[in-house]
């Protein structure tokens, strides 16, 4: 993984984010039944994640990544844009900081769990990981857009500019 490739999830992602702002903003937050429930909800998962294993688990700056249940309800369009401007900032912070270390192992514990559990894993697989998590999700998200009757924009990668 390098930036050139991290560009083009950025692309696809702010192709969604784009088409969010067409949809009505109760379809937005309304709770859909599988997935982290509503398209709001699982954009804030998806950027919790890059918080989560690059900014805490790799980056060390924070031990509270994730966005409490309840706190979500807070989180407009905007403010999920402003954050996945952070997550930017975050993976390329990754990208400058590990360079040439990206697959070099890594043991910690995991700052956001009570529990002392260390794992051992590399910044690259950790990338990987919270890419492979977005597209996981923005598929569910689509899947919720086309439940309620939309036709969601295509957010693969294939339709990126190089």
């Amino acid at each position: 993984m390098n930036q050139k490739e991290y560009e083009w999830v950025r692309q696809t992602r702010n192709t969604l984010l784009d088409y969010c702002a067409e949809i009505d903003p109760n379809d937005f937050t309304r709770q859909n039944g599988f997935g982290w429930e509503s398209v709001r909800d699982s954009l804030v998962h998806i950027a919790d994640c890059y918080y989560a294993w690059l900014g805490s688990f790799v980056l060390l700056k924070t031990k509270k990544p994730i966005t409490p249940k309840e706190d979500r309800q807070y989180f407009d369009l905007d403010k999920i844009k402003e954050r996945f401007t952070q997550v930017d900032i975050i993976v390329n912070e990754v990208f400058e900081k590990y360079d040439i270390h990206l697959n070099e192992l890594m043991e910690r514990k995991i700052p956001w769990r009570k529990a002392p559990e260390i794992i051992s894993i590399t910044p690259g697989k950790l990338l990987m990981h919270t890419i492979t998590h977005e597209y996981h999700h923005k598929g569910q998200i689509t899947a919720m857009l086309r439940q309620m009757g939309y036709e969601p924009p295509n957010t693969d990668v294939l339709g990126t500019e190089d």
